[in-house]
């Protein structure tokens, strides 16, 4: 990693937790030239952050220019009230990284907050574990609200990009619903394929040591924080047990087919999952795959927000954005940096909902 830039007197950060995440929130931040002053429950992670460099302070800052919240979900919501009104600085940002959005971003009604969540992480726990270029290539999800403010939302985004990690703006619910699928219930499976090995490595003592590459890919994640987890199956119970229903619906038809010998059924199924696997989204599209997308909206906080949860229900990303706003009245443009391939679809809905979308291909 680069040694930090010199800080400018501007450029002040507040961390709230400092676990793996916090800590590489901070380490990045610093690489960007920031002042970081940070804080945890744990006055020995206090100390070892400030010994490995991720924050140059111990305490808090009332005039950071931006803030993240990195503690479990549940106390997310009184933290970013208490650092909003502890504030002196009339242009805090503020966000989070909570794995859960939709309770989150409901209990802090502040334009000034951004719903975040880095999709990244490591099996080590705590400042120790952490490292700048943890978010380089990494999706971080922004969940802006319909008052969330967009000089907040620009500080935050710009931030973020700027550790190298690729934006996706979604609709809380939205998001919550999404990583049900893609987080939640595959660290439930990957705990409970591991508690199988490990409750019949009892009886047949040689059964771990013939772990290999496939099987310790599959239950890394179960090495993670459990401490987390609770709050967050508790916020997301709803989507965590819809998925985990289909996901036992799956898990039935499997053992039919095994049960069976229904080779065909086995071939078909193995099949489909290693297509779906295949076309996983690469993380940066070509020019070629990407197009512009101009939206006409009235220039007031939660425009931004409207147009992305309508991308965000077509699974249209937004790989960019700026807002062009009008030197008269009250009119803006918003300037989106779309996937091609769903930018038709995108224009009609917006359309049928109101909006004006021009379209201009990148590639």
């Amino acid at each position: 990693m680069a040694p930090p830039t010199e800080a400018s007197p501007t450029r002040r950060a507040q961390l709230v937790g400092l676990g793996l995440i916090g800590s590489s929130v901070g380490l990045a931040l610093r690489a960007a030239g920031y002042h970081v002053t940070g804080r945890d429950l744990d006055a020995a992670r206090e100390q070892r952050a400030a010994e490995l460099g991720a924050i140059d302070a111990i305490g808090s800052d009332a005039a950071a220019a931006v803030a993240f919240v990195a503690t479990p979900v549940a106390q997310i919501p009184g933290l970013v009230a208490e650092l909003l009104e502890a504030s002196t600085n009339p242009a805090l940002a503020v966000s989070d990284v909570g794995s859960v959005k939709a309770p989150v971003v409901s209990g802090c009604p502040s334009p000034r907050f951004v719903g975040g969540h880095p999709m990244a992480g490591s099996e080590q726990e705590g400042p120790d574990g952490a490292d700048a270029s943890l978010f380089s290539g990494a999706t971080w999800v922004l969940t802006p609200s319909a008052t969330t403010d967009e000089d907040a939302f620009a500080v935050v985004r710009d931030l973020v990009s700027g550790f190298g990690a690729d934006i996706v703006v979604l609709d809380p619910a939205r998001h919550d619903a999404l990583v049900a699928v893609v987080s939640h219930v595959p660290h439930l499976t990957a705990a409970n394929l591991m508690a199988v090995a490990a409750d019949a490595s009892e009886e047949h003592a040689a059964l771990l040591r013939l772990a290999a590459g496939g099987f310790r890919d599959m239950t890394r994640i179960a090495a993670g924080d459990p401490a987390i987890w609770p709050d967050i199956f508790r916020d997301n119970k709803a989507a965590v047990l819809e998925v985990l229903a289909a996901l036992r619906a799956r898990l039935d038809a499997a053992r039919r087919l095994v049960a069976e010998e229904d080779r065909a059924g086995l071939i078909g199924l193995l099949d489909y999952a290693k297509a779906a696997r295949r076309n996983l989204p690469a993380r940066v599209l070509p020019p070629e795959e990407l197009c512009e997308c101009r939206v006409p909206v009235l220039d007031r906080p939660g425009s931004l927000a409207e147009v992305a949860a309508v991308l965000g229900e077509l699974g249209v990303n937004i790989w960019d954005f700026e807002v062009a706003h009008s030197a008269e009245g009250e009119r803006g443009v918003l300037v989106l940096t779309i996937d091609a391939l769903g930018a038709d679809k995108a224009r009609d809905v917006l359309v049928e909902r109101g909006y004006h979308p021009a379209l201009r291909r990148l590639g």
